[in-house]
């Protein structure tokens, strides 16, 4: 057989370029191997490319800490692509920064593009900087940068330092969001998860029955054994109005013997079970 050990890897994010999404695609790159990072047009797309082998890895916005779930995501793993695991995780802070075209007349404001979060999440920045400027959504911060170049004068765009760059555009200010707190967890998508670190994250799914204490039966097999649920959220079944899956965090790895029993028990109370995957905690960048 060939070795492939040289091939480098593909990556595919939710592009374009120049986005918090390929940030975290350059960051997940295994030590000493090459990658391309390939940008696609949605999150379910780049899901996608991995799913039918066109991609090693898919990187996925996942939360964010001010926003919550991001639920095209959650949707994804849970209804349409069951045959990928969490393989990894990664926590970029989010810095927005304030930029301009180079020789752009900046004395006077009219338009400050961004994708819709960027702009919610420096609200405060611009009705204090800019009360008189209006606000323009566009797909991405990426292409944000790109309008604010291509229209010039009193025109700004809200984007990642990065975009600044791919763009050859100025960055005016940094450090605009509203909260410096503002983080992002993205998860990487795989064939399969990750082997055991010792400081590991574990994702499950599972549904339970239509009854009272059903969900509580189901999270004291988590509590008896000592596991530490870092997160729960709940999706729609999409089966019927009321129904809903839980999409559960937790500290550890599925080979761990003390979450090995207690998803044994998980088992035995729900309706339906998954791993969705277990994977290295990530450390904030």
């Amino acid at each position: 057989m060939p070795d492939h050990s040289d091939r480098p890897i593909n990556i595919a994010y939710l592009g374009p370029p120049g986005t918090f999404t390929e940030q975290a695609a350059s960051l997940c790159v295994p030590a000493g191997r090459r990658a391309e990072l390939a940008p696609y047009p949605s999150i379910t797309a780049s899901a996608e490319a991995a799913a039918t082998g066109r991609a090693d890895f898919a990187v996925l916005p996942f939360e964010n800490s001010l926003a919550g779930a991001v639920g095209e995501t959650h949707d994804l793993i849970i209804h349409q692509i069951d045959s990928l695991a969490i393989c990894n995780e990664i926590v970029i802070p989010i810095e927005h920064c304030l930029i301009a075209a180079p020789t752009a007349d900046t004395s006077r404001v009219e338009a400050i593009y961004s994708h819709p979060q960027a702009l919610g999440q420096c609200q405060r920045y611009l009705q204090r900087r800019f009360p008189n400027a209006r606000t323009e959504a566009t797909l991405s911060t990426s292409q944000a940068v790109a309008r604010a170049v291509e229209l010039g004068d009193f025109t700004l765009a809200i984007a990642p330092r990065r975009a600044a760059a791919l763009h050859d555009a100025v960055i005016l200010e940094a450090g605009i969001e509203d909260d410096h707190r503002n983080a992002t967890r993205f998860v990487v998508l795989a064939a399969r998860d990750h082997e055991p670190t010792g400081d590991d994250r574990s994702t499950i799914l599972f549904s339970t029955a239509n009854r009272p204490g059903a969900l509580l039966e189901a999270l004291q097999c988590f509590a008896k054994a000592g596991i530490n649920l870092t997160r729960i959220e709940s999706r729609p079944s999409r089966e019927q109005l009321g129904t809903y899956l839980f999409l559960v965090d937790c500290d550890g790895h599925r080979a761990d013997p003390p979450l090995v029993g207690a998803l044994q028990q998980v088992g035995e109370v729900v309706e339906r079970l998954r791993i969705v995957g277990s994977y290295p905690k990530a450390t904030r960048t």
